[in-house]
């Protein structure tokens, strides 16, 4: 439901606009320099037209003068036309790709700092579609198209008044079909505006069908669902098709219509120009400038035509962007100081931190957490997950957590890592001294985790392992692969340095998983969570790696989810949970 009411928000032009300005920083340089090298081909443009009118008149002895040297300041001005075509190629190959960097990049930061719960909204495959094709169309507006816009209404204002200097009647013919085109535009982009949404809606529900498709290829396989998703692309591809027809006929219509208005005014413009020149009224030079500046009077209107779709679906674009930017931030609390007592007993010890986010080894306190007549139910499905729910998880305990799916238990690991709030009640740690704070973003440095599943990035087992730790040495990283049972990995032909593929490719789910949880147990903190994270693994490997963290980390607070009775005898604590009724 969440995701139907992004796709069918609308925005006024107004905050569209508002947004766009606010977005264009980044872009800006590289669109001043278009639209500069825009205006430069212009003035070269219009200056070449009275030259060609000159060099007409003199050849034909209407007009005294040299020759040559005309010819040679009309060649000049070609060539200032070229040159500046030369540069705006280098520009946009250069600045271009920085801008849509740029914008990426911070869109790509937003989404990293928003909400966990709010990003889940929106499926990957989708939000891969706008921060690739929408961010580009945005760049692309901002950079060329508002540019080239301001070079086409110069062009228009300056060829109509040196057309209207030269024959009044004439300048009126070439632009008597204006009102028609600009009553056009108007009627042309409020329908093709909902025709270019659903054509990127649904170009995202394809990208987001051949991901997850990719992803989840063994299911397909093994479950003979393959024909099935093929299917359903088709159908997909097969509406976008649809889709991009309606646009089609609407967008050739219209230029149809435009096209036959321009050019009947264009010919009326022409044989008026020839019965001027029989009547020996203007001269041939005259007559060729009127040619070369209908051309240019006309031309802008026509590429405002072939600019509308581009606007319109730039303008589609903003709104999927600015759905990604409505999504909650999260707002960092101040719990610095417990962090700093957690970490470090400053004044007994006198021990110097490096950075806050480093912990004293062994000075470190053990932390717990409490909870407080919790009560939570996730928006989308309603359902009550938590009720009232009360525990104190005590400093340095090793605490395992059962029940069945759905009972809540990694809800409250969630809830301890701030990714979502209470609706009711309150989740707060301290230390053995009594100092409390609320849980919040800035607690989550006192917090390493494993969540279920593969979690592993694309890339070498060490890249793998210094997310855990960014500092770590060598050393380190073979004593946390040592505790996690992954000894393997230093058995390997380039050991550390093996490349893993997407999701932990070439590895076994358990080694994935033993990988996980070394990188877990390199990061400083003082809580550790471990979300069914060894699922993948024998009972005795498992014993053997509950056995090594227990011992190792007898000073952090553990806290286990799990299924298997084999894991609860390492506990110290457990709880036992169960799934709440509806509501």
């Amino acid at each position: 439901m969440g995701k139907k009411k992004h796709n069918n928000r609308k925005y006024s032009t107004k905050q569209i606009i508002s947004w766009l300005w606010a977005h264009h920083k980044g872009c800006r340089t590289q669109a001043i320099l278009n639209a500069l090298l825009g205006l430069v081909q212009v003035a070269a443009g219009l200056v070449g037209v009275e030259l060609l009118r000159q060099l007409t008149d003199i050849a034909t002895g209407k007009l005294a003068g040299d020759l040559l040297m005309v010819a040679a300041f009309y060649v000049g001005m070609l060539l200032v036309e070229f040159l500046a075509s030369i540069a705006h190629t280098w520009i946009a190959s250069v600045l271009g790709v920085k801008s849509q960097n740029v914008m990426q990049q911070a869109l790509f930061h937003r989404l990293l700092d928003g909400k966990w719960i709010g990003i889940e909204k929106f499926h990957s495959g989708d939000v891969l579609n706008r921060l690739f094709g929408d961010v580009s169309d945005i760049v692309s507006l901002m950079t060329e198209v508002l540019p080239f816009a301001v070079t086409l209404v110069v062009q228009f204002v300056a060829s109509f008044i040196y057309l209207y200097s030269i024959d009044a009647t004439l300048a009126y013919i070439v632009i008597i079909v204006s009102p028609i085109f600009l009553v056009l535009s108007k009627i042309y982009f409020k329908k093709m505006r909902r025709i270019v949404r659903k054509v990127k809606d649904n170009n995202s529900s394809i990208q987001s069908t051949i991901q997850e498709s990719i992803q989840h290829k063994m299911v397909i396989k093994v479950m003979e669902m393959t024909r099935k998703m093929v299917d359903k692309l088709e159908n997909r591809q097969s509406l976008l098709r649809y889709q991009i027809k309606t646009r089609a006929r609407l967008s050739i219509l219209t230029r149809t219509i435009v096209f036959i208005g321009f050019r009947g005014s264009a010919l009326v413009a022409l044989i008026y120009g020839l019965l001027q020149v029989k009547d020996g009224i203007v001269t041939i030079g005259v007559l060729m400038a009127f040619t070369q500046l209908i051309g240019r009077i006309q031309r802008p209107l026509l590429d405002f035509g072939r600019l509308l779709p581009v606007l319109v679906g730039s303008m589609t674009s903003s709104e999927r962007l600015m759905e990604l930017e409505e999504l909650p931030l999260e707002h960092a609390d101040d719990a610095e100081t417990l962090v700093r007592r957690s970490q470090c007993k400053m004044q007994d010890a006198g021990c110097r931190m490096q950075d806050d986010k480093e912990f004293c080894n062994s000075e470190a306190k053990a932390l717990g957490i409490r909870f407080d007549d919790v009560t939570y139910s996730y928006e989308d499905t309603g359902r009550l997950v938590l009720r009232n729910f009360s525990h104190d998880f005590h400093p340095g305990t090793f605490t395992a957590i059962l029940g069945e799916t759905g009972a809540g238990k990694t809800t409250l690991l969630r809830l301890m890592l701030s990714l979502i709030e209470p609706k009711e009640g309150n989740v707060a740690l301290y230390d053995d001294e009594g100092n409390m704070v609320p849980a919040s973003i800035s607690s989550r440095k006192l917090f390493s985790y494993v969540p279920q599943g593969n979690t592993l990035f694309s890339g070498t087992i060490r890249e793998n392992l210094r997310f855990g730790n960014p500092n770590a040495t060598s050393a380190q990283m073979a004593e946390a692969l040592h505790l996690a049972q992954a000894d393997f990995v230093m058995e390997l032909p380039q050991g550390l340095d093996t490349k893993c593929g997407e999701l932990g490719g070439g590895l076994s789910e358990g080694q994935a998983q033993r990988i996980a949880i070394a990188r877990a147990l390199l990061r400083p903190c003082r809580i550790l969570l471990l979300d069914e994270a060894t699922s993948a693994l024998d009972v005795q490997t498992e014993q053997s790696l509950l056995t090594g963290i227990k011992e190792h980390y007898s000073d952090r607070t553990i806290i286990f989810v799990t299924h298997r009775l084999s894991a609860v005898s390492f506990a110290t604590e457990q709880i036992l949970m169960e799934r709440e009724s509806a509501v």
